[in-house]
């Protein structure tokens, strides 16, 4: 059988409704497609969401950093090629490059996925299905030149900001609060006036803990740095009858 290539190249156009006041496409949307493009990916190789539902195993993303030039506008077609660059026992990294035509550059994104089971909630050694395949689908000599996803580490002292209620729209297939909501969340977290006058660089997540409907989310911000005023750190936790619990943290650098 003929080996399947490393890399995947998909298209996707920059539709109006998914497109901001500039006409550019929202972030959030940008990393709907990254993780559309990753399960495509991963289907074409067997370790897709449809099969690994049939064996009560699912993906899920721990880390994600985005870091763009520019963004697609309105209209544009635009290419995500994706590949795997390194598999441990319970997670897989994976990178991105987004691309216009003519082959214009607009930026890379690198994440961090658990393979998990559906019912434990718990990591499961991925190595283990279908006979660890998927190292054969490494890709070793192809770079993404931006700095990896962290676990965006940041102080106690942050300044609290907002909370939203969560609803159905807010839930994803596996049961929780949809990766991308929260990003949608964490960008709202800034004025309109503010995204007319700055461009988002770097956006990083890092996913600590599931939240799921009904769970109230705060949200807390911080400097990230001394020097840049343009550098910030979001803390996110869920508010529930439990109490309060942290559940993921950003960072975002325009």
């Amino acid at each position: 059988m003929e080996q399947l290539p490393t890399t995947g190249r998909y298209a996707f156009l920059a539709e109006p409704f998914h497109c901001d006041f500039s006409q550019r496409l929202f972030m959030g949307h940008l990393g709907n497609q990254l993780l559309n493009a990753a399960d495509f990916h991963s289907s074409e190789h067997g370790y897709g969401l449809r099969y690994l539902n049939t064996i009560g195993k699912t993906w899920v993303l721990s880390r994600l950093s985005i870091e763009m030039t520019d963004m697609p506008r309105m209209y544009d077609k635009f290419y995500i090629e994706t590949w795997i660059d390194d598999v441990f026992k319970s997670f897989t990294s994976r990178n991105f490059k987004i691309l216009g035509t003519e082959n214009h550059v607009y930026g890379y994104g690198k994440s961090m996925w658990a393979m998990i089971d559906t019912k434990s909630r718990q990591p499961v050694d991925l190595l283990a299905v279908n006979d660890g395949k998927i190292t054969e689908y490494v890709e070793k000599g192809k770079s993404c030149p931006i700095e990896k996803s962290s676990r965006v580490k940041m102080g106690k002292i942050a300044e609290y900001i907002s909370s939203i209620d969560t609803y159905y729209n807010d839930v994803d297939i596996n049961g929780h609060i949809n990766s991308i909501k929260y990003i949608e969340h964490v960008l709202d977290l800034w004025s309109l006036e503010w995204y007319e006058a700055h461009l988002l660089k770097r956006f990083e997540v890092a996913y600590v803990a599931e939240a799921h409907l009904g769970d109230k989310l705060k949200f807390y911000r911080a400097p990230a740095s001394s020097t840049n005023t343009n550098d910030f750190f979001v803390r996110i936790t869920k508010s529930n009858t439990e109490g309060e619990t942290e559940v993921c943290r950003a960072r975002l650098l325009f």
